[in-house]
């Protein structure tokens, strides 16, 4: 989520745009400092035209292996067309050496296999490296990022005392969960750091049909319910819901939302659909209870529900706590959380 003169961010970006997670691979230098100078920045090119020609298919669960091994400029040669244009193999090479020095192995975290993409993330030996690799349908890397990270242990473990329910009904898809900000990029905001963002994926997609109508995603227009009994303390109902992958509304960052208080905590239910919400402030409700349906309001790109426990009623000036959940599942990205 992102509001005005604030650093935070809710939303969640179609997978046809798989360079959302990169930026350009400057994101991998940011977080990992400058060139290394063991490296050399000039590739021959009798080397550069053998690794730009794609000889066989890089599977993406071989990423970490290459690039451990040193083959950054085979790897590069699985760039896309598009991908290339953000960095030179130069730079890739030099910056990769310098991103993973002392990563000695990778343990995979997640995988997200829909609308066509393919993405796998993995952490580090130590913890404190992350690793993100996309491949669009062709087979080619789309993005690649390696990412610092730093936890926040003295939190993590500091659970709602509540138990919640799961405030969906069927099979319902994490794209973004979890307590590190590889698997969810939440996970730097204190505001919103153990938020999920909720998806349906059918068939390996989150929608059937003309992908630039609401109608189509499967998640769009499914009951929200109630997580928990308590009292309800915010509506917002009237924000239109955005055409998907179209310019998403930073204004009204939450979009639709519900609010409940649950005796000092509080559950925001957020992007629901314009004009279906069906409680008012001062309501009470009971776990289960329909509050409303699923949309695609606010800073999202897709319809999906955006949920959180936090210590106050003000999403962005409340701290997000780490969820009980009912049966102590603890949900992750890339995770299918089935609810009868």
């Amino acid at each position: 989520m992102k509001r005005p003169n604030r650093k935070h961010r809710m939303e969640i970006i179609h997978y046809s745009k798989m360079i959302w997670v990169m930026g350009a691979l400057a994101a991998l230098i940011t977080a990992c400092g400058g060139a290394n100078p063991e490296v050399a920045t000039d590739i021959p090119k009798e080397k550069t035209e053998k690794t730009n020609t794609k000889t066989q298919t890089l599977k993406p669960e071989e990423i970490p292996v290459e690039l451990l091994d040193g083959k950054y400029a085979e790897v590069y040669g699985h760039f896309s067309d598009e991908f290339k244009k953000q960095v030179s193999e130069a730079d890739f090479v030099s910056m990769a050496a310098d991103s993973l020095k002392g990563v000695k192995s990778f343990k995979q975290a997640s995988v997200i296999q829909f609308n066509g993409s393919d993405q796998r993330t993995w952490i580090s030996d130590s913890g404190k490296m992350g690793l993100t690799t996309v491949f669009d349908e062709k087979g080619e890397i789309s993005g690649l990022q390696a990412k610092q990270l730093s936890p926040f242990p003295q939190t993590d473990h500091i659970l709602t005392k509540i138990k919640y329910d799961w405030p969906l009904k069927g099979d319902w898809f994490i794209v973004w969960g979890g307590t590190n900000a590889l698997v969810n990029y939440h996970y730097e905001y204190e505001s919103q750091r153990y938020a999920y963002d909720i998806i349906q994926n059918k068939d390996g997609h989150s929608y059937k049909g003309d992908r630039l109508k609401n109608e189509s995603y499967y998640a769009f227009g499914q009951p929200v319910l109630a997580p928990a009994s308590g009292t309800v303390v915010s509506v917002v109902n009237h924000i239109p819901d955005n055409e998907p992958v179209g310019v998403m509304n930073e204004k009204v960052p939450a979009g639709n939302e519900v609010v409940i208080d649950h005796g000092g905590e509080y559950s925001v239910l957020a992007h629901m659909k314009n004009g279906s919400i069906k409680v008012k402030v001062g309501d009470k409700v009971k776990s289960g209870d329909e509050v409303g349906l699923l949309g695609n309001s606010g800073n999202s790109s897709e319809a999906h529900l955006h949920f959180q426990v936090s210590d106050g009623a003000d999403l962005f000036k409340s701290r997000s706590i780490n969820i009980h959940w009912k049966d102590d599942i603890a949900p992750a990205q890339g995770e299918t959380i089935k609810v009868e």
